[in-house]
């Protein structure tokens, strides 16, 4: 049976990626993220050891791993329709009770569950904003979507300045959750029902070969490895740069200031490296993001000034949702016949080094006193990753 579907106007394609981009700033710019700027606040003033802090982001990127998993295993666009909606609920209500208890054990439960919706804006709304271009004819791609990563961090710190100095911790994290209800709505009313219930929906890729007989493991094993130590460059610069650069005599009390800059410059940091990798290859391009991350993390453990820790912050900001990007669009040009598939194997290491990044960052900076060994030691790691991506360009097909 063949259901019949006008098609959609400007405002109808507006409406639907707005939906979409307000679900990533809700579950992944407030819910998830909020935690980085709030987190020397709660060090300061709730009690909070660095051991924990590492701990409870850890636990959040664990929340997000069972709740990739728990996708993966689903195959009906209707149910996932409906985990989407729950999944924007849990948002507001897990970032909304992080300020109502100080008992570390109710905050790793509640970072657990913010983890597991932060699945809902960038998993299950991409899916169906996608299933509606599909549907519709329409050859939209998700780079407007992507862009509600980089707007939610920016809202995200914009939230912890506007609300320091009349609210206490407890305050600012209710007020952030119940901001998130803003957001909530939108996404609720326009991300679309799916017409169908089909159980894959993939990206077309304008690439025939190579075939699944030819692809060549070793590509995979480079690219994993590659990927492996883009998460752990991701994963302490999303959770402790904030910490780190608010150490620093001159930026003390201004982490919010960095936490938007991060967030204003990744909101077009996918259409830049889409365009340049356009120009001059996936592979390279990822070596080039690679390389600026990796002295984006690398700054603020050589010099303290102001500008060179803005600058880490902006850098920093106009790389991770840009490798994201990249890496997932060559993964699915390598492999088009299952692309979903492979992104999805290639996510592991991604998000093993997630959870085991923060635990270790943590125990070492408070053996330290200091985020500069963790910092430095996540650049070399880095450079290794640059590696890894200059023996993938050496592969010969």
């Amino acid at each position: 049976m063949t259901v019949e579907t006008s098609q959609p106007n400007n405002y109808d394609i507006a409406k639907v990626t707005f939906g979409g981009i307000c679900a990533l700033i809700l579950t992944v710019g407030l819910a998830r993220f909020s935690y980085t700027p709030m987190l020397p606040i709660m060090i300061k003033h709730s009690g909070l050891t660095t051991i924990q802090g590492g701990w409870l982001a850890t636990i959040n990127y664990a929340g997000y791993m069972v709740g990739t998993l728990l996708i993966s295993s689903m195959h009906n666009l209707k149910n996932k329709y409906n985990l989407h909606q729950l999944f924007l609920l849990l948002a507001v209500i897990s970032t909304t009770l992080m300020g109502v208890t100080s008992n570390e054990y109710c905050w790793g439960l509640l970072r657990f569950v913010s983890g597991i919706s932060s699945v809902g804006g960038l998993l299950l709304a991409s899916a169906l904003i996608l299933n509606w271009f599909k549907v519709n004819k329409l050859n939209h791609g998700l780079g407007m979507h992507f862009s509600g990563l980089g707007i939610g961090i920016a809202i995200s710190g914009v939230l912890v300045i506007l609300t320091s100095n009349s609210l206490d911790w407890n305050g600012q994290w209710i007020a952030t959750g119940l901001f998130g209800i803003l957001f909530l709505l939108p996404s609720w009313l326009f991300i679309p029902k799916p017409i169908t219930s089909e159980s894959k929906i993939h990206i077309e890729c304008p690439v025939s070969k190579p075939n699944l007989k030819t692809i060549n493991k070793k590509w995979m094993t480079f690219m994993m490895m590659a990927y492996t130590c883009a998460g752990l460059g991701f994963v302490i610069g999303s959770t402790f740069i904030v910490s780190f650069l608010e150490a620093s005599p001159i930026l003390h009390g201004r982490g919010g200031l960095v936490w938007i800059l991060v967030g204003l410059s990744a909101i077009p940091s996918s259409f830049l490296w889409d365009s340049l990798s356009n120009k001059i290859g996936n592979i390279t391009s990822l070596v080039c993001a690679y390389l600026v991350q990796l002295v984006s993390i690398l700054l603020p453990v050589i010099s303290d000034s102001l500008l060179t820790n803005m600058l880490s912050a902006i850098l920093f900001g106009i790389t991770f949702v840009g490798i994201v990007c990249m890496t997932l669009t060559a993964v699915g040009r390598r492999f088009p016949e299952k692309p979903a598939k492979a992104m999805a194997k290639i996510t592991l290491g991604y998000g093993i080094s997630q959870i085991l990044g923060p635990v270790i960052t943590g125990y070492l900076s408070n053996s330290t006193g200091s985020y500069k060994v963790s910092f430095l030691a996540t650049s070399i790691i880095m450079g290794l990753g640059m590696v890894f991506l200059l023996k993938i360009r050496a592969i010969k097909d």
